[in-house]
């Protein structure tokens, strides 16, 4: 099937076209950014020799003459306007932008006004543990970023027994590309070598993002507080989740019972860390309690199962293939 990658200047396109270089299933048939006039090559170098084709300025009806589905790495609000128009021409849309993933109040009150409202309501929230049987009829895919991803899997399988009187804490930290490859202040070699700090607490978009799927998946309404850090690494995300249980229930089983068939979920034994993770699809899991008060710690590569990995798994079961078909499976390690 061929497929188009829109917005391959950035880390997730880059990664996308590095899955799907190798996939038997899908081929790429166009790329595209805000620019063109560059081969693709060139747009990053570490291609050399790996894939020859032009990078063209994104136009949606081009898209529809030679791509079945399309992924959109594009910022939020500009990647709707051409999700619509694509939908519109008959193409699939996988994005991995903010602009399908929450319920459209929700949406409004903490980004921008939308401008597809009639295909928000279709969109199918790309979490495959939760959501894989609308994703195989779905034509359009709201893809989870890094923080939800790894926060919701964590979460997810303890909320029936977590007291809901009592707060939830999530104590996230990411890698610098996290934060996208344009350069800012905060990301500067100078500030973020040998530093780390919080940012946005509680202020945090993806804050609601979490709670409102809490809420849609379980029917429970929690106070959720995220607090996500930059850390000086260049990919990975760790995550710790903080809760009081209402009774001292046996956790470790909740947890592999949760993920026993899950092909990208590891449960592990011992607290994770961000290295066995980085180049694959997995979310290793681990989970502890003290009494009531239960620990939950996930690990998750950002740019892959948090953003482009994900995004073409999402792609094989929308389009009836394997879910693991083409996903990186091998640690960057050591």
């Amino acid at each position: 099937m061929n497929v188009a990658i829109i917005g391959a200047s950035g880390y997730t396109g880059l990664e996308l076209i590095k899955i799907l270089i190798t996939h038997s299933k899908f081929n790429i048939s166009y790329i595209a950014n805000s620019t063109g006039n560059i081969n693709v090559q060139d747009l990053h170098p570490s291609l050399k020799g790996l894939i020859d084709m032009p990078v063209e300025v994104a136009n949606a009806n081009e898209v529809a003459k030679v791509a079945k589905l399309a992924f959109l790495a594009l910022p939020h609000k500009t990647s709707m306007s051409f999700a619509k128009e694509l939908l519109a021409l008959g193409v699939k849309v996988v994005d991995l932008s903010a602009d399908y993933r929450l319920e459209l109040e929700n949406y409004e009150k903490h980004y921008c006004p939308h401008e597809d409202k009639n295909n928000i309501k279709n969109a199918v929230y790309g979490l495959p543990e939760y959501y894989k049987n609308q994703l195989k009829d779905a034509n359009l895919v709201a893809n989870p970023g890094c923080y939800p991803t790894a926060s919701l899997l964590a979460l997810l399988p303890f909320v029936d027994y977590i007291d809901e009187n009592s707060p939830i804490f999530i104590d996230a930290k990411s890698g610098v590309t996290g934060a996208g490859k344009k350069l800012n202040e905060i990301t500067q070699f100078a500030h973020i070598n040998e530093n780390t700090h919080a940012y946005n607490p509680f202020k945090h978009r993806h804050m609601p993002e979490i709670q409102e799927k809490v809420k849609l998946l379980k029917d429970k309404d929690f106070s959720v507080n995220f607090v996500p850090h930059l850390i000086p690494v260049t990919r990975g995300m760790l995550v710790s989740v903080y809760a009081s249980l209402k009774d001292e229930v046996d956790v470790e089983t909740i947890l592999e019972k949760s993920y026993k068939n899950s092909e990208f979920v590891r449960v592990r034994n011992s607290a994770v860390d961000i290295k066995s993770t980085s180049g694959t699809n997995f979310c290793d899991i681990f989970v502890a309690r003290n009494g009531k008060a239960l620990f939950i710690n996930s690990s998750i590569d950002n740019l892959l199962r948090g953003a482009s990995s994900q995004a073409v798994v999402n792609a094989n079961i929308m389009c009836g293939f394997e879910e693991g078909e083409g996903i990186p499976k091998i640690a960057y390690a050591p």
